[in-house]
């Protein structure tokens, strides 16, 4: 069984860092996509940073250079360094990851969630 283990959420002051990481465990063949999203009640998901296989990256226009995802593959882990928080980037993030478990099948997994709040 797959699994996305997100941790290095918290409670950060505004202008601080943090950085997120996701672990993928169990029957992996490889990880193509990472992303990560975050979500705040009321409001849809919506895409944090995005990374492909060849490492490639794209943001969501909210993050304005103040992020930056990352990934190794020896480890099947993503991170997410955040800078410059704000307030507004309290949020629940979630990890998500499209997984090959074999080398035809791949499924989209997605992690449990972390909390990440910032105060002004």
């Amino acid at each position: 069984q797959v699994q996305l283990v997100e941790s290095g959420g918290g409670l950060v002051q505004s202008g601080g860092s943090l950085r997120l990481s996701c672990v993928a465990t169990g029957r992996i063949f490889s990880v193509n996509n990472w992303g990560w999203y975050r979500q705040v009640p009321g409001k849809q998901r919506e895409l944090v940073a995005r990374i492909i296989r060849d490492g490639s990256a794209g943001y969501g226009d909210f993050v304005e250079g103040r992020f930056t995802i990352s990934r190794d593959n020896a480890k099947n882990t993503a991170y997410l360094q955040m800078n410059s928080l704000k307030p507004e980037d309290t949020a629940v993030y979630y990890c998500n990851a499209d997984i090959l478990v074999s080398a035809n099948y791949e499924f989209e997994y997605w992690g449990q969630g972390t909390q990440v709040t910032v105060s002004s």
